[in-house]
């Protein structure tokens, strides 16, 4: 497990930030470099309440990614055919191999905005909450990283 020290950053200057914003860049283009010689899929989940900076996020990650092998996730209230079929909803969005995907939110809105925006019953809360472990396990072994 990789621990990040937040300590070496608090006295960055502005030149400093920049140099290690752009080192991080590079860092995902050799991920993605990896990826797609080893045919992975990676799913990369930003949860944040509205204007957390969700999107400037995978708007600064994705900036030099080569387009074809990444894609942008945001999708908004379902439809009634989506609110009935939700792990379907989230399966056609998932990267496919040699692919990462950047998802604005996920799958877990089922469980943590849904029931409050009043968008899911009771039950298709109960119902989430009863099979998101099978299906995370079963992306999992079908590669998703």
């Amino acid at each position: 497990m990789f621990e990040y020290d937040i300590a070496e950053y608090s006295q960055i200057n502005p030149d400093l930030y920049r140099r290690e914003l752009r080192r991080l860049q590079a860092e995902f283009l050799k991920l993605q470099k990896w990826i797609i010689e080893e045919k992975k899929k990676i799913a990369i989940v930003f949860e944040g309440r509205d204007t957390a900076g969700k999107s400037s996020a995978i708007k600064f990650f994705s900036e030099y990614l080569m387009p074809k092998n990444f894609k942008y996730v945001a999708l908004g209230i379902p439809t009634k055919w989506e609110s009935s079929n939700w792990f379907k909803r989230w399966s056609k969005v998932l990267p496919k191999k040699g692919e990462i995907a950047f998802l604005d939110r996920s799958w877990y809105t089922r469980a943590l905005t849904e029931p409050v925006m009043g968008y899911c019953s009771e039950n298709q809360y109960l119902e989430f909450m009863k099979e998101v472990n099978h299906w995370e396990k079963k992306q999992i072994g079908k590669g998703m990283e």
